[in-house]
Parts: C-alpha cells; sequence; structure tokens
C-alpha cells in the first residue's frame, strides 16, 4: 500500500541526528543522502522514510511538508491513479513518467490533493 513517506523539515541536521537514534533500535538507517535530504531504509534503492528541506536543492516543490506514495503494481495504474486524481479534485504536481534521478524504472505521478497534501503512486518495475 505505502511505497515511501517524506516529512518536509526546518532543521535536516537535529531532525536526521534524532531519526538515526531513534529507528536505530528498530533496526532501521540511514540508507541514503542527497541535498537538503536523507532516506531510511533497508537499501538506497529501497529508502521508505525520508527527511527534506523544503528548499534543499532537488527537494523543492518535493517535499513542503508530508508526502505519501502509494505503490501501484504497474505503470498502467499510476496512469489512472493520476487521471483519477486530477478528475476528483487534485491539482498536477508531476505527469506519470519515469524518474530515473531516483532509479531506472522509478515511474510515478504526483499530485497535490485538495487539502494541500502532495501524493505520489509510484511503480518500480519494467513496462
Amino acid at each position: 500500500m505505502i511505497d515511501h513517506v517524506s516529512l518536509g523539515v526546518n532543521d535536516l541536521g537535529a531532525l536526521r541526528d534524532f531519526y538515526d537514534a531513534a529507528l536505530k533500535p528498530l533496526g532501521l538507517k540511514r540508507v541514503m543522502d542527497v541535498p537538503g535530504g536523507c532516506g531510511y531504509g533497508p537499501s538506497p534503492e529501497q529508502a521508505q522514510f525520508w527527511l527534506g528541506v523544503p528548499d534543499g536543492g532537488r527537494w523543492a516543490n518535493a517535499c513542503p511538508g508530508t508526502h505519501v506514495a502509494f505503490a501501484a503494481p504497474n505503470r498502467a495504474a499510476v496512469r489512472a491513479f493520476h487521471r483519477a486524481a486530477l478528475k476528483a479534485g487534485g491539482r498536477d504536481n508531476g505527469k506519470p513518467g519515469l524518474r530515473p534521478q531516483y532509479h531506472a524504472h522509478y515511474f510515478g505521478a504526483f499530485v497535490i490533493d485538495p487539502a494541500g497534501h502532495f501524493v505520489e503512486a509510484v511503480c518500480h518495475q519494467p513496462e
């Protein structure tokens, strides 16, 4: 159901230190650092919890607060999610397509829901 979650933060250093310590007893660790953010999970390819500074480089417009990405079974479902979300009152925040900056098969679509939350559907499988 949930592929990953991102939290927008004002002080990345303080929150990174907090989550490094708080998640350790759960067997979770920081697996990726990127400009303006970091990710936690079992591997860099599977970072499932992200922290990001809203104006921190590639995080601009990607993580102003809360961001939830739903796992899609295939790329057709990502496209259908995007169409349905726009029809239901969401605003486009990234048309369905490959996002190779994340990995070669990352296919996502992004919308902003009527309350202002950033929502995504993502498929990690080839077409």
